[in-house]
Formats: structure tokens, C-alpha cells, sequence
């Protein structure tokens, strides 16, 4: 059966499907290595800043986009109708392959490992079954592959479980998705509020070190300014996934209207969380502690500090929580990209059919399946990091299409416009691009293997764009 996706999403399910998407467990973490990079508290937070104006100006180029073309898809759909299928199809082969699919085996193994804490036999140290290890692959003196360890660990198994259950869950249809995403961004949210709530008004027990971060001598170290972007590979992805609400535009009500304002609400919410959660850390750790967290666990280090061992567990308990949470929005928006760009004719054709709750089973399931193989690496964060440079240049594309659009289609039709418009959106291309020449030049490894999968999809669209509708 083929049905039609049903509009059940309203404005305040919208911004809880936007937040949920965005924290995950990076805030609690990437602070570690963002202090390492720059020593010093002031570096952390100019860190933090760049990102929330970065993802806030991104925002509202989306909105004007996603008044313009209120269709599922959201990403996809605006760099076709932009720059013609082919580019549509590089941005759609990219998301299944990594961007999404690799952000939810990311987060469920993070998950699997946080369950852990309180379950010890869920570890990422036993193997059930046979495994494969594979060596560093060295392409060039600045560029390195791997090691990859293959196979399947109890704490990967959790996260599989988790993808799973979820992606059932969400073959029931976009209210009960939305439901569950409410439900779990409340409590996310709710929890870091509560960090910072404690740090404010109490007193860590023991006394801070404000001094800067020292780092070993045989570290290399890079200028104020290359560092800031740099470090950015760490903060600004945390605070992305805020695009996946244009995903489902066809689900949502009144979307030229709803879209665009939970862009603004949900991005701007995330980040001001965010900024303060690491004005507590630097408050109750200060940059030295921040930088030699165990395993980067930096909230948890932060709410030990305050309430004792007992902090630590229920850290754990919220990043819980909160990755769970992020893994449900996800898995409820990436499958409507697919469902679009076999309606196309540029993905499998059976994902173009929704079932008869309004939803594409079909991308789900494939969504799953592709999500629980990129688990058993267990080196998920590399493949990341190979396709950081690729997702800028495709969020690069896409705001640079609101000044096309401009130009080309003056008189089409725009519910919202771009706030200061040109200025916002030269702002976000300045700012990307000055991120993305920073990444070729100190971090060679997050570029051109990133690169070289978008270029992957290059045979494949000679494969499939015969079938490309016009």
C-alpha cells in the first residue's frame, strides 16, 4: 500500500525534533579536546560562540529555503532544485553513506558504552563471535586509514538493539515518532539544564585551577586563530543534525510558517545550552581539569565535581537519555531523504513507497540495516571525521543557493525571508569556508577521504540519473 505522508507535526514537536537532533553526547565531551587545542577557558568559549552564530546564521538561511520548497527532503530537495539532480544525488549518496547512517552508529555505540557505567559486562573489550582486525592503512605521509577492529562487542550490540527497537517504533507512523522525540528532548533538555542550574549556585568540592591548559611540549602547536577553526570539526558538529526537521517538511503543519520559526527557536535554544554548559565547566574545573578529563568525559567530570561519585552515574544516566533521544530523531527524519530520491528515480525504487501508517518503511529498514554494519567498526568517529569536510561543503552549496535563487527566481514565491539578507548568508559562507581551508591545510585526514566518498557517488549517478526525473 502506498499512502501519503500525513501532517501531524506541529511547531513545538518541531523544535523538540530539532534539539533532540542536535544534542547527542558531543557537548559533554568535545570540550576536552577544544581546550587542548587553544589552553585556555576564553579559547573554549570563542569556540562555542563561533558555533552558535555559525549554526544560527545556517538556520536562517534554511528558513528561507524551506518556505520555498516545503517538501520532504529538505537538503536534498533544495540542492536540486538548485543546482540539478546530479548534485542532489551526490548530497542524498553521501547522507545514506555516512553523514546520517554514520551519526546514528555513532551515537548508538556512544550509547552502548555510557550503558556500561551501570552495567559492566557491556563493554567494547569481548568479542561475541569472530572478529577482524585491520591495520593502519597509510595513504600518504598526512593522511592514515584505520586500524579498524570488525566484529560484534555487547556494548555494540546495545547500540544495534537500540537502532532496531527504534526504527520499529517509528514504521508506526510521524505522531508516535514525535511523541517519543518530545518525550526524550524534555528530559535532555531538562538535564542540562539542571547542570547548569547546579553550577551556578554550588560550590565544587575541591578547588579549581584557573590557570591555562599546558600541553606537553611535543604537541604541535597552531595560532588563535587557525586553532579556533580547527576545533571547530568538534563543537559545530555537535550542534548539527539541526537541518532534519526539512526532512519531513511534508509532515509538518503549516510548514512554510512552522519550519523556518523552529529553526530559529530550536538552533538558537541548543546553542545558548551549550555556551553556559561550558561556562559551568570552566567554573568548576577550570581549562587544566577540562583538558585532562578521563576519556573526555567532560560533564561527567564536571557533575562529580559538585555532587560527588554519585554525579558521575547520574551524568551518565542523562547522556543516556539524551543519546537515546538523539538516535529516535534521526532515525524518524533520514528516511524521507531516501523516500524523495526514489521518487526521483535516483535510490532503490522500493523506497520511494510509503506504508500505510505514511511512512517509508522501506528507507527505515535500509537505513537500519546499513546504520547496525557501520556498528561493527567500532571505529565509527573516524568515518566521521572523513566526511566533516563534505558536510560543510554541502551546507556551503546550500546557503550559497539562497543568493542564487535571489538572482535567478526574484519573484518566487518567499513566506520567509532571509533576516539582513545578503548579509546573513555571506556571514555563514565566509565562516564555512574559512573552517573548510583551515581543515586542508592542519587536517589533510578530514578532507580528502571525505572528498573521495562524494566522488564515490560520481559512478553511481552514471548508473542511476538515466532514470532521474527532470
Amino acid at each position: 500500500m502506498n499512502a501519503t505522508y500525513q501532517r501531524h507535526v506541529g511547531l513545538f514537536s518541531a523544535i523538540m525534533l530539532i534539539a533532540g537532533s542536535m544534542i547527542g553526547s558531543g557537548v559533554f565531551i568535545v570540550a576536552g579536546d577544544m581546550v587542548r587545542s587553544g589552553h585556555t577557558g576564553s579559547f573554549l568559549l570563542w569556540g562555542w560562540a563561533l558555533t552558535a552564530v555559525l549554526t544560527v546564521l545556517g538556520a536562517l538561511s534554511y528558513g528561507e529555503l524551506a518556505g520555498m520548497f516545503p517538501h520532504a527532503g529538505g537538503q536534498y530537495t533544495y540542492l536540486r532544485e538548485i543546482y540539478g539532480p546530479l548534485t542532489g544525488f551526490l548530497y542524498g549518496w553521501t547522507f545514506f553513506a555516512i553523514i546520517e547512517c554514520g551519526t546514528i552508529a555513532a551515537v548508538a555505540v556512544g550509547f552502548g558504552k555510557y550503558l556500561g557505567t551501570f552495567f559492566p559486562a557491556v563493554n567494547d573489550a569481548t568479542w561475541i563471535g569472530p572478529h577482524l582486525d585491520v591495520a593502519v592503512w597509510k595513504i600518504t605521509d598526512s593522511i592514515t586509514v584505520g586500524p579498524y577492529h570488525l566484529g560484534l562487542t555487547p556494548s555494540r550490540l546495545s547500540g544495534i538493539a537500540v537502532v532496531v527497537f527504534l526504527s520499529f517504533v517509528n514504521l508506526y507512523g510521524v505522531r508516535l515518532g514525535a511523541r517519543i522525540q518530545n518525550l526524550f528532548t524534555v528530559a535532555k533538555i531538562g538535564s542540562l539544564a539542571a547542570l547548569i542550574l547546579l553550577g551556578l549556585f554550588m560550590t565544587p568540592q575541591a578547588p579549581v585551577d584557573t590557570a591555562a591548559y599546558v600541553p606537553p611540549p611535543s604537541v604541535p602547536q597552531l595560532g588563535f586563530l587557525a586553532a579556533l577553526l580547527v576545533v571547530q570539526t568538534g563543537s559545530l558538529f555537535s550542534a548539527d543534525a539541526w537541518n532534519s526537521i526539512t526532512f519531513i517538511a511534508a509532515e509538518v503543519k503549516e510548514p512554510k510558517r512552522v519550519i523556518p520559526l523552529s529553526l530559529l527557536i530550536g538552533t538558537g535554544m541548543v546553542c545558548a545550552l551549550y555556551f553556559l554548559a561550558n561556562v559551568i565547566y570552566l567554573k568548576v574545573l577550570g581549562p587544566t581539569a577540562i583538558a585532562n578529563a578521563p576519556s573526555d568525559r567532560v560533564g561527567s567530570a564536571a557533575l562529580q565535581a559538585i555532587l560527588g561519585p554519585r554525579g558521575g552515574l547520574l551524568m551518565a544516566g542523562a547522556i543516556l537519555v539524551s543519546m537515546f533521544g538523539c538516535v529516535n530523531g534521526l532515525v524518524l527524519a533520514g528516511a524521507r531523504v531516501y523516500q524523495t530520491m526514489a521518487a526521483d528515480g535516483l535510490f532503490l525504487p522500493q523506497a520511494s513507497k510509503l506504508n500505510g501508517n505514511g511512512v517509508p518503511a522501506f528507507g527505515i529498514g535500509i537505513q537500519a540495516v546499513w546504520t547496525c554494519l557501520l556498528t561493527l567498526t567500532g571505529t565509527y568517529g573516524q568515518l566521521l571525521d572523513f566526511v566533516i569536510f563534505a558536510a560543510l561543503l554541502f551546507y556551503v552549496l546550500t546557503v550559497a543557493g539562497v543568493i542564487i535563487l535571489r538572482f535567478r527566481q526574484p519573484d518566487a514565491e518567499r513566506p520567509v525571508k532571509v533576516f539582513a539578507y545578503p548579509l546573513v548568508p555571506l556571514l555563514y559562507l565566509a565562516g564555512a569556508l574559512a573552517i573548510m581551508v583551515a581543515l586542508f591545510i592542519y587536517k589533510p585526514s578530514y578532507t580528502w577521504p571525505g572528498l573521495a566518498l562524494v566522488a564515490m557517488g560520481l559512478p553511481l549517478y552514471a548508473i542511476t540519473g538515466g532514470k532521474a526525473k527532470a
